[in-house]
C-alpha cells in the first residue's frame, strides 16, 4: 500500500491554499470596501464553483489548458510545460474550483470591520498595503482561520475536478481521492476502506481544529 497519493493531496492542499491566500486577501479586501456597477456579475463568478458541477467546471478548464488552446499552447511552446495530466495542472484548477472558499470568509470580515478603522489607518497617512496588513488582517483572524482551513480541507477531499484535469498518472496526479476510485474500480475494498479512513480522519482533524480554534478565540474576545 502506498501512501504517495496523500503526499500527493496534502502537496496540494499546501500549495493551492498558500497560493489562493495571497490572491484572494487583496481580492476580498477589493471586493468589501469597493462599488462599482459590475460588482454583482464579479461576485457571481467567485461564488460559481460553488453551484457549478466539478465535472462541468472540470471539462472548461481541460478545453481551457488544454495543449490545443491559446493558454495551453503558449505555455507549452515557450516554457515547455503542459498544463493538463500534471501537477501544474492540478493546482490551477484546484485554486479555481477553491476559490470562494477563500474569498468569501474574507469578504465577509472585510465587510464587517468598522470603516473608522480604515479611515483612521489612512488619516494617519498609512496607504493601503500597509491598512490591509498592520490593520485589517489582525482584527479578521477568525476569518482568516476558516478560510485558510475550509481551502485546504476542500482541495485535500476533490475528486471530480481533479480526475478531469490530472486523471490518475501514478506519483504525479494520483492523489487520494483518485486512488479511492481507482481501488473500488478493481474491487479492492480493503484498500479503498483503509484510503477512506485515513480521509475521514483527516476531515474530521480539519473540522475539529476550525471549530476549537475559533471558540477559544471567541471566549478570548468577549
Amino acid at each position: 500500500m502506498s501512501f504517495t497519493p496523500f503526499f500527493l493531496s496534502l502537496k496540494l492542499a499546501l500549495i493551492s491554499t498558500i497560493i489562493l491566500f495571497v490572491f484572494c486577501v487583496h481580492l476580498a479586501y477589493f471586493m468589501a470596501r469597493a462599488q462599482f456597477r459590475a460588482k454583482a456579475i464579479f461576485e457571481a463568478i467567485i461564488a460559481l464553483p460553488l453551484v457549478l458541477p466539478p465535472s462541468v467546471l472540470g471539462f472548461y478548464l481541460l478545453v481551457f489548458l488544454s495543449p490545443y488552446s491559446f493558454l495551453g499552447e503558449f505555455f507549452e511552446r515557450n516554457f515547455d510545460l503542459r498544463l493538463v495530466f500534471n501537477f501544474t495542472g492540478l493546482i490551477i484548477a484546484s485554486c479555481i474550483y477553491s476559490l470562494p472558499f477563500m474569498a468569501q470568509p474574507l469578504i465577509a470580515g472585510f465587510r464587517a470591520l468598522p470603516k473608522s478603522i480604515i479611515e483612521a489607518s489612512y488619516s494617519l497617512g498609512h496607504g493601503r498595503i500597509c491598512t490591509l496588513l498592520k490593520v485589517a488582517l489582525p482584527n479578521i483572524k477568525p476569518n482568516i482561520l476558516n478560510a485558510v482551513i475550509i481551502s485546504f480541507a476542500h482541495t485535500l477531499g476533490e475528486f471530480g475536478v481533479v480526475l478531469m484535469i490530472g486523471g490518475s498518472i501514478s506519483n504525479q496526479t494520483k492523489v487520494a481521492s483518485i486512488a479511492i476510485y481507482d481501488y473500488v474500480e478493481l474491487m479492492d475494498y480493503s484498500s479503498a476502506h483503509i484510503y477512506s479512513a485515513i480521509m475521514l480522519g483527516i476531515s474530521f482533524v480539519v473540522l475539529f481544529s476550525v471549530y476549537f480554534i475559533t471558540n477559544k478565540m471567541n471566549k478570548h474576545n468577549l
